[in-house]
């Protein structure tokens, strides 16, 4: 790919991580959000055992919603956006690096902490390794469906509700067969075929969602 590309995915991370705001955000709703689950449930650590990855799998689709409508937001509003429609590199493109740098800034880090916080769930011992393989696999899937929701409330104030709205239910298939393969690993019936969907919907993702998301950008800039 072209460095254009690749310099336009680097500036989104500096940009998210010099400010500290959005990234820091992220970790620690989806930290509260696993914590607060014992004090609600109870200490029974079966209880916990049972339902831990699950609940770390809807915190993480949870927290990948809050910073969903940076992705073109600040672009949107200081022109970058109408410069980006004019230049070399395809605007389906230029999606897929901004879901990239979403990727990388909100999920990875999710992905690191998930050990610690299966810890703290009482998670099974057999399902760290799986539970990152999947998280892995499949929340690229929601940075690429969630620019699908930034590109068509970017021109909207306060469009956030609105872009949960129309994101959550997208994100249903990556939950189910990311807690499948989880389990069936766990159990020892074999998560191949949850791995294989988990990572054929990531797939789907990125053919779809640049193209849907490119015409709505451009829908928004008309």
């Amino acid at each position: 790919m072209s460095a254009q590309f690749w310099s336009i995915a680097l500036r989104d991370i500096k940009i998210s991580w010099q400010g500290g705001s959005t990234s820091a955000m992220v970790v620690a709703f989806f930290i509260i959000v696993v914590t607060l689950f014992p004090l609600g449930v109870g200490p029974e650590q079966n209880m916990l055992a049972r339902i831990a990855v699950g609940i770390i799998w809807v915190a993480a689709l949870l927290s990948c919603l809050l910073s969903l409508d940076r992705i073109f937001q600040a672009d949107y509003e200081d022109g970058t956006l109408d410069q980006y429609t004019i230049s070399p590199l395809s605007l389906e493109l230029i999606v897929i690096s901004k879901a990239l740098a979403h990727w990388v800034t909100t999920s990875v880090p999710l992905i690191i902490i998930t050990p610690f916080l299966g810890v703290l769930m009482n998670m099974d011992d057999r399902a760290f390794l799986p539970i990152i393989y999947a998280m892995t696999i499949g929340t690229p899937a929601l940075s690429l469906i969630g620019t699908i929701g930034a590109s068509l409330t970017v021109s909207l104030r306060r469009g956030g509700v609105l872009l949960s709205l129309l994101i959550l239910p997208l994100y249903v298939p990556v939950l189910i067969f990311g807690v499948m393969a989880v389990d069936s690993m766990v159990m020892g019936t074999g998560g191949s075929a949850a791995f294989l969907f988990l990572g054929a919907f990531t797939l789907f993702s990125l053919a779809i969602t640049p193209w849907a998301s490119a015409a709505a950008v451009r829908l928004a800039l008309d």
